[in-house]
């Protein structure tokens, strides 16, 4: 995607940025002085506390009273994590030797729509692998893929394959359910191959400077249409709520695809893009410092909304029938 060139930019102005504002920072190894850092290095760069309508300051005051300079390394890090739940966001985390904070909620409040049991009677045994890709051709000559981790290594002759092999069906499912993210290259090297020309796909922004509101201009991200084999027929992505990260911004850019449709539930979120800073006592925190839009200027942070709303049926699981894989099919044989 021509964006890459934008967000190296963006990247290599926010290091700067950030290397410029820790050296007027000066916090000491202990329990105040490493929570302070915490707690400023998050309200200097942390990038959606206007878009969640976070009271920053009400945060330092409630967490604050509860510093004690006796506490314990465990103490200390778990009152922290607390803390950082007040920001609502995946991409926030805590990293110590003996730990690491996440907050879940952004799946575990919402139905699981996915089950691998009876996936397993899509793909059988006898299904297909291509880099991280598991695909098989259905009885109705609908093809599958699952793609389960964005992280997974995807190489572009491996598309190739794939996709010519499923040149023959009436069209394919991309099911991404659980896929919590990964590699935006791996982003962009599939969804170059459903794009026929170069297509504006959403904007990118990062911070210039201390406010909780400073930021850059919006720059706009395109996705490339690729060179190599590209696939014309109907597509179905499905997706649930453990679509997040690198899954979330793929849906996003998939919606604009033509021929596409999104069907299941609404993804998880996660859209902005991680940084990582260190705190006195060797702690790592990463947080999201760059917002990522789609192409109406809209915030993902929350998610991005399908096409067609389908959930699992109890009833369908009770037959080894996936609700949201049997809609997506009859949607393509209609379709054909």
């Amino acid at each position: 995607m021509m964006w890459k060139k934008h967000s190296g930019l963006l990247l290599l102005s926010l290091l700067l940025m950030q290397g410029c504002e820790m050296t007027d920072m000066q916090f000491g190894n202990h329990p105040r002085g490493n929570f302070d850092a915490l707690w400023t290095i998050l309200d200097r760069n942390y990038c959606f506390f206007e878009y969640k309508h976070i009271d920053w300051d009400s945060v330092y005051v409630n967490y604050s009273a509860r510093i004690t300079e006796d506490m314990s390394n465990d103490a200390l890090f778990k009152l922290m994590g607390e803390m950082l739940t007040e920001l609502k966001d995946g991409h926030v985390n805590l990293a110590a030797s003996h730990d690491i904070t996440r907050y879940w909620q952004w799946q575990d409040d919402f139905p699981v729509n996915f089950d691998p049991t009876v996936q397993k009677h899509y793909l059988g045994t006898d299904f297909g692998i291509a880099s991280g890709l598991r695909y098989k051709i259905q009885e109705d000559n609908v093809g599958y893929i699952y793609y389960g981790s964005f992280s997974d290594d995807l190489s572009e002759s491996s598309l190739d394959q794939v996709l010519n092999r499923m040149a023959i069906c009436h069209g394919i499912i991309i099911d991404v359910r659980n896929n919590g993210g990964g590699s935006l290259t791996n982003v962009e090297r599939i969804t170059s191959r459903f794009f026929n020309e170069r297509k504006l796909i959403g904007y990118i922004s990062h911070k210039v400077g201390q406010g909780h509101n400073d930021f850059s201009p919006l720059y706009p991200k395109y996705v490339e249409s690729s060179d190599r084999v590209r696939y014309q027929k109907p597509v179905v992505v499905i997706t649930n709520r453990g679509c997040y990260s690198a899954t979330n911004e793929f849906v996003s850019i998939m919606k604009y695809a033509p021929n596409v449709t999104v069907m299941g539930d609404k993804t998880g979120g996660g859209s902005g893009l991680p940084f990582t800073s260190e705190l006195p006592n060797g702690w790592s925190i990463r947080f999201s410092a760059s917002p990522m839009f789609n192409a109406e200027k809209e915030h993902i942070e929350f998610g991005v909304e399908p096409h067609i709303h389908v959930g699992m049926q109890d009833s369908d699981r009770a037959k080894n029938r996936d609700t949201i894989i049997e809609a997506a099919r009859e949607l393509i044989r209609k379709g054909k």
